[in-house]
């Protein structure tokens, strides 16, 4: 059994750095188009499948199978698409505060009407550029200033695609076991948002009292529930 994380927007595989070590299987985070590994990708060309295509690619490079697919945020848009692509490799899927809208939507769509003109503003060439200040209240209200600083020092620009591109979730329809861990204290996905998700996708609930970065806010308690859930 094997661990496969996908980061969230305006983030790479180093915001998994402080859960990996508490993990008791393997584990790869991914980095998608635009950052870390792939950092050479066209930010304003990436489109959904291309981030689809970079699970697969790390994937079947290491030709991992048992999978569990672990989604943050706005990866829970990506998932979907790596399921149609790998159905005989994962096993399950673990979403961490997922953003899951409708089918056929964009998950802009699902933001309030003030603060989507805000993001819209911030989508240039097809590039999502986050503040530091902006990301701090969003993503760090559970951490001290130190934690905070370690984690607004990985932002990192981000392709408007995660937000402005219809999804397809139609991969969500295979039977494969899926759990939503529920965050509690989110002030970037809120609760209402996460509620939605879990309404669509009639998961497993786990709740953990933390906010929208619990990876890297409380790894330990986060890996507890993963090792948990899948042994």
């Amino acid at each position: 059994m094997s661990f496969v994380l996908i980061h969230g927007a305006g983030f790479g595989a180093d915001c998994w750095d402080e859960l990996l070590p508490h993990l008791r299987a393997q584990a790869l985070a991914v980095d998608l188009p635009g950052r870390g590994t792939r950092a050479g990708a066209d930010l304003g060309t990436v489109t959904l499948a291309d981030c689809a295509d970079a699970v697969r690619e790390d994937v079947e490079g290491k030709d991992l199978r048992d999978v569990v697919l672990i989604g943050h945020s706005f990866a829970g848009v990506t998932v979907p698409r790596v399921l149609d692509l790998l159905p005989e490799r994962v096993r399950q899927v673990v979403l961490v505060s997922a953003v899951v809208p409708p089918d056929g939507s964009r998950v802009l769509d699902q933001i309030d009407p003030g603060v989507r003109s805000l993001v819209e503003r911030s989508i240039v060439g097809g590039v999502y550029h986050q503040s530091r200040e902006g990301a701090a209240a969003m993503l760090c209200n559970d951490m001290d200033e130190a934690t905070a600083a370690s984690a607004l020092d990985r932002l990192s620009d981000d392709s408007g695609a995660l937000l402005s591109e219809p999804v397809d979730l139609s991969g969500y329809r295979r039977p494969i076991p899926r759990t939503y861990v529920h965050l509690t204290r989110d002030q970037c996905y809120v609760e209402e948002l996460q509620q939605r998700s879990i309404a669509l996708l009639r998961p497993d609930v786990v709740d953990l009292d933390t906010g929208h970065m619990a990876m890297i806010s409380a790894p330990e308690r986060l890996a507890a529930i993963l090792n948990t859930l899948h042994g």
